[in-house]
């Protein structure tokens, strides 16, 4: 495994780790055609790493939000929270998602400058508040989300979208994990 994958912890040795986690990893490699970082970092401690894959599969998988929207959250929070490493590679699976080359860079810098429809604006509205003022989020905020036309399972799942990637900019930004080359260049 690659020495530049963080700078703050060693990165297990591949035939070292347990099968479960080493055949995640090659599953990713054969999916995205390189190992993206994350996975090498998280697999320091594969408890770790797969409680934060199968929360990460979950937000993925059940939800009715399109992939794109949960991406534009993702960024949008890594862009709040100075995250390079998911800036940098959630932008690029947004910039294929939602097929637009631009929105990623607008969303990581100042989500309010970029062209959305008034329902996403709502939404990363809500996810800077949600990131920046926790203890301020009410009911009405989730009243906004609601008047835009999201399902109450929708506000959950944006919700949990960001809260755990709050936590996984942290982690990104505590192991000063860095981004592939790779994901530099996709969807451009």
């Amino acid at each position: 495994m690659s020495d530049d994958t963080m700078g703050r912890f060693p990165v297990p040795d591949h035939d070292e780790l347990p099968e479960d986690i080493r055949d995640r990893i090659e599953e990713e490699t054969e999916q995205a055609g390189f190992t993206p970082n994350v996975f090498e970092g998280f697999a320091y401690k594969p408890s770790h790493f797969r409680a934060f894959f199968a929360y990460h599969d979950a937000l993925t998988e059940d939800t009715p939000l399109e992939r794109e929207e949960i991406e534009m959250l993702i960024v949008t929070v890594s862009g709040i929270n100075d995250c390079l490493y998911c800036v940098v590679g959630h932008g690029a699976l947004l910039r294929i998602f939602a097929s637009a080359p631009k929105l990623a860079d607008q969303l990581a810098t100042n989500h309010r400058t970029a062209d959305l429809s008034e329902q996403h604006r709502e939404m990363l509205d809500f996810a800077v508040k949600l990131t920046e003022e926790p203890g301020r989020v009410d009911d009405d905020d989730i009243e906004a989300l609601r008047d835009v036309g999201f399902s109450q399972e929708e506000i959950w799942d944006i919700g949990s979208v960001v809260s755990v990637f709050n936590l996984s900019n942290r982690m990104a930004t505590f192991a000063d994990m860095r981004p592939n080359d790779e994901f530099y260049g996709m969807g451009r």
